[in-house]
Order: C-alpha cells, then sequence, then structure tokens
C-alpha cells in the first residue's frame, strides 16, 4: 500500500513524528516518489530499513536557509545531480543553453547549478559544519576519476576531489548506501572507507590496488588517459575487480570494486516499496519526465549492449538484474486502481527491452569476463537469448483485467530480435504503437565496430523480417530508425550514404541525436584522444561545428529547410552527383511522408 511522500518539510516531518532526520537526501531534480526517480527510491529504501529520511529537492543552493529547512540530519547528508548530469542537462551538444528541464515543475530551466554534485556539496558543508556529504547518482558515478570534460574542452580532477566530499557511491546505490548508514548508525565516527561500490580519497594507495596514471599524467598525455581508460575497463567486472588508485597530487582517489548486482529477490523487495507514485503534493504544475513515465514499467535494470556512447552500462552494471513476474504484476495490479489511470501501460522495459529475463550461462566465464558489451562483434555463446520469459511476462500483463493497452516504448536491440522470434511477433502483434522505434546509429563498418553497433547487414535484415511479420500478421507497421550524427569515426562520406540508404528503405529519421562527449563513457575517451583504447586503432573526430551541422543535415535530408545544408555537404565530399538521386520524387502515391512501409 502507498504511504506519504517522505518529507520535505519539517512540518511534514512533524507529522510522522520525527524529531530530527537521520539521513537528508538533496537532488537537483524536483521530488516525484516514484522508483523510475533514483533518489526517491533510495529514501524509501532507507526508510524501509528503520531510518529518517528527508529530501530536499532543487534547493537554492544560494541561500543557506534553503538547506535548513529539516535542521541537522544525525548520520550525514548525501548528494545527486538528479538523472542526469547537470552540464548535460544545461547544454546541448552545441554547448548552447538549453531552455528547459523535464525534471522539473513546469519544464522550467536554471533551477539547478552548473556541475551540481559540487556546488550542492559545498553548499552543506557550508549549512552543517563537520556533518559527513556522500555524493552519488550518475554526475558523480561518471565522474568518479580524472576525466575529459566537454564543456572545458580539458580533463578535471576527479569529482570526489573537486567538490570535497567525504565519499563518493557509484553505480546503483542500494547496497552501499544502506551498508554506510547501517555502520555509521553504528558507531557515528566510524570509517568511511572499504565498502564495495564507493571511492574514497586516501593519503596512501592500498596495497593490492591497481595503480592507474595519475591525474597530473593523463592531463598532458593522451596515451596515458588511454591508458588509465583501459585499466578501469578491465576492473569494472563486479566478481573479479581489483581496488583502483589514481593519485591526484599527494593524494589518492581510490575506488573500491563495483557492488554486486541485485538479486531477483532483492530487486523485487525494491519495486515493493510504498511508492505514491505521483510528485510531491507541494507541486502545483506538472512535471515533464514524470508526465512520460507514471504509467510505465520497470522490469530490469542493466544492459550488455555495450554501445560506446551510452553510460548506462557504466552506470547500473553489463548484468541484467530481472524483476519476478509476480513483482511486475503487483506493480500493474496497483497502477490499474489509480483513478487516473485509463488502461495504457505506456512502457514495459528498461534501458534495453528484450534483454528481460537474459542472463550470462557460464558463472566461471562471467567472473573473469572483460567484453565491453555481449552481443559486439557477436553474441557472446555464454547469453542466455531465450526468450520464453519476456514472452510470458508480455502476455499475462496483457490479458490483466484494467490493462487495454500495454506497450514496449523503451529501446529493443533489434540484433538481439533475430533471436527471440516469439518476442518479435508479440512485440509487433501487441505492443508497438504504430511505429517501432530502433537504433542502428550508423551503417559504415568502421563506425558500427567503433561504436559497438551492429554492421549494417543486420539492420537491412532486420527491416526485411520486420516488413515480412507484418504482411503475415497484417498490420502496417513502421520503423523510426535513430542515428548519431558526430560520433568519433563519422565522415560526411558516410552520412551520404545514409541518406541515401534512408531513401532507397523509405525511412525518416525524426530527429537526429547529435554526439555529445559525457563523463566516463568509451566513446568520450576516443573523442579526446583520438584512438580507441581498447583497440589502439586510431579514429578520426569531428569537432568543427559546420561538418557537424552538414552530417546533422544529411540525416535529415527530407527537410526542405536543410536542403542547401544537405548540397554543401554533398560539395565537400565531391558527390554533387547524389543530389539528383537524393531528391528524386520516389515516394508511391498513398504513400505517407512519414516514410512508413509494411
Amino acid at each position: 500500500m502507498a504511504s506519504p511522500c517522505l518529507p520535505m518539510t519539517r512540518s511534514e516531518m512533524d507529522q510522522r513524528g520525527w524529531d530530527e532526520l537521520d539521513i537528508l537526501l538533496l537532488t537537483g531534480d524536483a521530488y516525484v516518489d516514484h522508483p523510475s526517480f533514483g533518489v526517491p527510491l533510495l529514501g524509501r529504501l532507507l526508510v524501509d530499513a528503520g531510518f529518517r529520511v528527508g529530501i530536499l529537492a532543487q534547493p537554492d543552493w544560494k541561500q543557506r536557509d534553503a538547506l535548513l529547512l529539516m535542521g541537522r540530519p544525525r548520520l550525514f547528508a548525501a548528494v545527486s545531480s538528479g538523472a542526469m548530469d547537470s552540464m548535460v542537462n544545461h547544454y546541448t551538444a552545441a554547448k548552447k543553453l538549453r531552455r528547459n528541464d523535464a525534471y522539473t515543475p513546469g519544464g522550467v530551466a536554471g533551477k539547478r547549478p552548473n556541475r551540481a554534485v559540487i556546488a550542492y556539496t559545498a553548499a552543506l558543508k557550508g549549512a552543517f559544519k563537520g556533518l559527513p556529504v556522500v555524493i552519488g547518482g550518475i554526475e558523480a558515478s561518471l565522474r568518479r576519476l580524472a576525466h575529459y570534460d566537454y564543456w572545458d574542452d580539458q580533463v578535471r580532477r576527479s569529482v570526489l576531489v573537486d567538490s570535497k566530499a567525504d565519499l563518493l557511491i557509484y553505480g546503483m546505490g542500494e547496497r552501499p548506501l544502506l551498508e554506510l548508514a547501517r555502520r555509521l548508525a553504528d558507531n557515528p565516527a566510524a570509517s568511511l572507507t572499504g565498502l564495495r561500490g564507493t571511492a574514497s580519497i586516501e593519503t596512501e594507495a592500498p596495497s593490492a590496488a591497481v595503480q592507474l596514471p595519475s591525474f597530473e599524467e593523463v592531463v598532458g598525455d593522451t596515451a596515458a588517459y588511454n591508458q588509465a581508460f583501459r585499466l578501469a575497463h578491465e576492473h569494472a567486472n563486479p566478481w573479479s575487480a581489483k581496488p583502483l588508485a589514481q593519485a591526484h597530487g599527494a593524494r589518492w582517489v581510490v575506488i573500491e570494486p563495483p557492488a554486486e548486482p541485485l538479486s531477483e529477490a532483492e530487486l523485487d523487495q525494491v519495486y515493493a516499496l510504498p511508492f505514491s507514485k505521483r510528485p510531491h503534493p507541494s507541486y502545483q504544475v506538472t512535471i515533464p519526465a514524470y508526465e512520460q513515465i507514471r504509467f510505465s514499467i520497470t522490469t530490469h535494470r542493466g544492459c550488455f549492449g555495450g554501445c560506446a556512447f551510452c553510460a548506462i552500462t557504466h552506470h547500473q552494471g553489463k548484468s541484467i538484474q530481472s524483476r519476478s513476474e509476480a513483482s511486475v504484476l503487483a506493480e500493474i495490479d496497483a497502477l490499474t486502481q489509480l483513478p487516473e489511470f485509463r488502461g495504457t501501460v505506456s512502457d514495459v522495459g528498461g534501458p534495453t527491452a528484450n534483454m528481460y529475463g537474459l542472463r550470462c550461462t557460464n558463472v566461471a566465464a562471467r567472473a573473469k569476463c572483460q567484453r565491453v558489451g555481449c552481443l559486439h562483434p557477436k553474441p557472446c555463446p555464454h547469453l542466455a537469448t531465450d526468450d520464453e520469459r519476456a514472452v510470458r511476462l508480455l502476455e499475462r500483463i496483457r490479458n490483466k483485467p484494467g490493462v487495454k493497452h500495454a506497450f514496449v516504448a523503451s529501446g529493443v536491440r533489434y540484433d538481439l530480435l533475430a533471436l527471440q522470434q516469439r518476442y518479435f511477433d508479440a512485440l509487433l502483434q501487441h505492443h508497438v504503437g504504430g511505429l517501432l522505434k530502433v537504433a542502428p546509429e550508423a551503417l559504415d563498418p568502421g563506425v558500427t565496430r567503433t561504436m559497438r553497433k551492429p554492421e549494417a547487414a543486420l539492420f537491412k535484415t532486420f527491416l526485411e523480417q520486420f516488413r515480412l511479420a507484418n504482411r503475415r500478421l497484417g498490420l502496417r507497421q513502421g520503423v523510426v530508425p535513430y542515428f548519431i550524427a558526430g560520433h568519433p569515426g563519422s565522415t560526411l562520406n558516410e552520412l551520404v550514404d545514409v541518406a541515401l540508404f534512408l531513401k532507397q528503405e523509405r525511412l525518416q529519421v525524426e530527429q537526429v541525436q547529435e554526439f555529445t562527449p559525457t563523463p566516463g563513457t568509451l566513446a568520450t575517451c576516443i573523442y579526446h584522444t583520438g584512438v580507441d583504447p581498447l583497440t589502439g586503432d586510431a579514429v578520426s573526430v569531428v569537432k568543427n561545428p559546420r561538418e557537424l551541422r552538414l552530417q546533422k543535415a544529411l540525416l535529415l535530408w527530407h527537410l526542405p529547410e536543410l536542403r542547401q545544408d544537405v548540397l554543401l555537404a554533398l560539395k565537400q565530399c565531391g558527390r554533387e552527383e547524389v543530389a539528383r538521386e537524393l531528391f528524386a520524387e520516389a515516394r508511391p502515391p498513398g504513400q505517407s511522408a512519414r516514410g512508413k512501409r509494411s
């Protein structure tokens, strides 16, 4: 049964009979009491374990009184920038200020600071002298070592050093955060070090730690930067990793091995917590991110895709952690009881929907695995791809009383669908709202290799199978492909070929993702150094804004307002003759302008 939101004010503490907090959680997002939001999830978990927890959501970090609303917590304060890195939240790939923030009431921009983890930590340390401050979430997690920062265009120190926090929790924080709270509850003066899934600053490197090139070395030497990235990658496996240590001047940032993934039973317990599934009642306007996920169901976490540009594997891990059918169905039962629910489950999935229930079948191999992902360049022989659990779950969901539609709106791996025919059929027949979104991202073999994405031939095969299946099932559905402009390795010449492919296949890209070098990813390392750290291959990198604009135009070649940019791109790579083919009218009578083809 749902319970009221966690307190955000002293009066709400009084309603619970609390005279003080044990733990104060500060987040750069609005407070939405939903398991899709990390800080509320962790808050519910801590309360369930017996701790008194309050949430400060988007406080004015410049005003000390805004931080004192609920008083000084007894044990510690914990900081997250929110669901996104604050710099990604604030700026586009062109480094232009965004005009809105989906995680803020009314979509208003500017409610969190740049480099939020640093600013919030400084504010808390000023307000509560001597109180331990712990940082976590995706911003802290992916900046835990010296890292290239796109917005400064330089290598920055670990965010742990820059923020002066007492501890950093990386990855999914349930295990280390609970252990930390219990340790400090038993002894407020206890050491914060030695917890798996955490990073701390030490005066010496542990004898068992793998020493990475220092901050000073990686700042001035891209080869040293690549070596540090490679060593960190080699020790990302929670079952075999050693501690890492990276010198920052006379001090060491020490990274403990990752926390082990949650078991199915543990994940079920997390999603059984009494979330209200609503924003805090103090909000008077809608929160766009909540509107997107309010009727969605998360079935699992983790992703073994290993895409070079994606942060999910670095944060949630490569191992798929799936909830039980009973847990998912219980959440849907509760969803159907909400008066505002109209019968449509907007999404059933996770980072990659068709990875639900999949796992490594070889425990010994898993313990020493160092693959970036389990699908590239070929599916790992130890990967179980059986779609039985996923098919059964979808069937039970759509047959639930009160459920009229259940869509799979989160991403699917089309190369994995080739091994999941029953899931593929169920997806097309029952769970696609007319358009299936897939992400080939690129077609050139060199670029897909750099991205760790499937080869173009697999995408072409998928399109054939998709169209055949639609005809067999008597459906008229289309594909919306996603491509990236400006990714390391991409060239104008390659994007011309993509434009021709889209024209020939009667596909249209609805929006183009411009590559943004976000902290911690493999693609960002390549962008900074020009070399793939895991293969040693040199990779071309485009940083010229004009060429990036032309790459984007080629992917959106069908828009009349971009035709001049397309012609400029063709001229620049000496392929002017392509214009005749690209702009020839080839759509048959009655063909939708969206480019759908069944």
